[in-house]
């Protein structure tokens, strides 16, 4: 769980995403910092029970800065108005599929997947697709994997993949760019003394899924 007080930064930051006002409160921030990095800790240690790579990540490892990089982006507020963690067998800066959770005041999630992997990444992850098709849909039509995730969800091509024809019947994930699933967390959850079983329980759900895609990788 996080405290009352995180959420509040965040949105109180939404609010005032300047310097001066990051500044003068800055001890609010490491606060809240310093509480994101204990529940990622806890995530760390029960995803080792079922991924054994993370047993020696550190939340350093998994989370993201939140101070944005402006250079070439038309918005140029300074900071992120949310944390997030990336939970991967390699850490955050891997190029594997693995597990996200944002935290923003009425926006949170929790996902899994693989988002934007490189043209040759891309290219294994797409033959891993048309040859195990059938365990792909496999994995997307459990009953329990259903009742979290509705569908495998990315930004697709317009045109066919190279290589593949219309006729596919793996076509439209074929076409997909990033192969990611997510649902939406209630702001009452991520306070709540279960909200770390709950997040553990939905990225065992999509554990099948991130081990399909990490296959395709390897």
């Amino acid at each position: 769980m996080l405290q009352p007080a995180t959420i509040s930064f965040l949105t109180k930051l939404n609010k005032n995403n300047n310097k001066n006002w990051f500044d003068d409160h800055r001890k609010e921030y490491e606060a809240a910092k310093q509480d994101f990095e204990q529940m990622v800790t806890q995530l760390h240690g029960e995803l080792s029970k079922f991924e054994p790579g993370m047993a020696e990540q550190r939340a350093k490892d998994s989370i993201f800065r939140i101070f944005r990089d402006v250079r070439f982006a038309k918005d140029k507020t300074p900071y992120k108005d949310h944390f997030g963690a990336y939970f991967s067998r390699a850490g955050r800066k891997a190029p594997d599929a693995g597990y996200y959770i944002h935290i923003q005041p009425g926006k949170a999630f929790v996902a899994g997947g693989l988002w934007m992997p490189e043209a040759p990444l891309l290219k294994a992850t797409r033959q891993e697709i048309d040859y195990n098709l059938d365990e792909l849909q496999s994995i997307l039509k459990q009953p329990t994997f259903k009742k979290h995730f509705k569908k495998l969800e990315g930004e697709q091509l317009k045109t066919l993949p190279q290589g593949y024809t219309a006729d596919n019947p793996a076509i439209d994930y074929l076409k997909m760019k990033s192969f990611i699933v997510s649902t939406p967390i209630d702001d009452k959850d991520i306070t709540s003394r279960t909200f770390v079983p709950k997040v553990v329980k939905l990225f065992s759900v999509m554990k099948p899924l991130v081990d399909f895609l990490n296959r395709g990788l390897d």
